[in-house]
């Protein structure tokens, strides 16, 4: 019975041993074909690395002492927009699921809902509906351009961008894509002054 327990504590300090260094290696991994490292004025860094089937990117923030502090994986669609994502704490506790709406005529970001993943809050018009903590919309214009985020949160308490750090868990642009080339609004229109 000593020799298992014996075992156990080896077992685990063995791990608590591994921990730290494998972080520091992801922290000092190379950007390469599926890995982008971007560092910011902070001091702190975000690893991005997606599968080979470009189908899930994960994000991994690391603060300026080199602790995880945030880990959030996006499940992609085949145009390489996210469909969805999970947000996990450093420990890996799941703290967020986030749904996202595009718009039908160009494929524009339009919206985003969150839910938290540590209770279920239902709607308290459908008590069988889950209902979002925050839900995030996005006004198009014109000209093709998404306005800033317009943020509703929905319980009293943390908002999200207390938590997260940002309003939104959009992706600004994805790291492994270039930038894309504008659609236009209407693909029938002319323009100005012709008929």
């Amino acid at each position: 019975m000593k020799t298992l327990a014996t075992w156990n504590i080896i077992t685990l300090l063995f791990a608590l041993i591994l921990t730290p260094l494998h972080a520091a290696n992801e922290i000092d991994a190379v950007d390469g074909p599926n890995v982008r490292v971007t560092r910011h004025k902070d001091g702190s860094k975000t690893i991005f690395t997606r599968s080979p089937s470009n189908q899930v990117l994960t994000k991994k923030t690391f603060s300026a002492a080199g602790k995880l502090s945030l880990i959030t994986v996006y499940r992609m669609d085949a145009g390489g927009n996210p469909i969805g994502c999970k947000i996990y704490d450093g420990q890996n506790n799941e703290l967020f699921k986030v749904s996202y709406g595009y718009r039908k005529s160009d494929g524009q970001l339009v919206m985003e809902r969150m839910w938290d993943s540590r209770v279920r809050r239902t709607d308290p018009k459908n008590p069988a509906e889950e209902m979002p903590v925050q839900v995030v919309r996005y006004v198009i214009d014109a000209q093709g351009k998404r306005s800033a985020p317009i943020v509703f949160n929905l319980l009293p308490g943390k908002t999200f961008e207390e938590i997260y750090g940002t309003n939104s868990s959009a992706l600004d642009s994805n790291p492994f894509q270039g930038e894309k080339p504008k659609n236009p609004v209407n693909p029938r229109a002319k323009p100005a002054g012709t008929r």
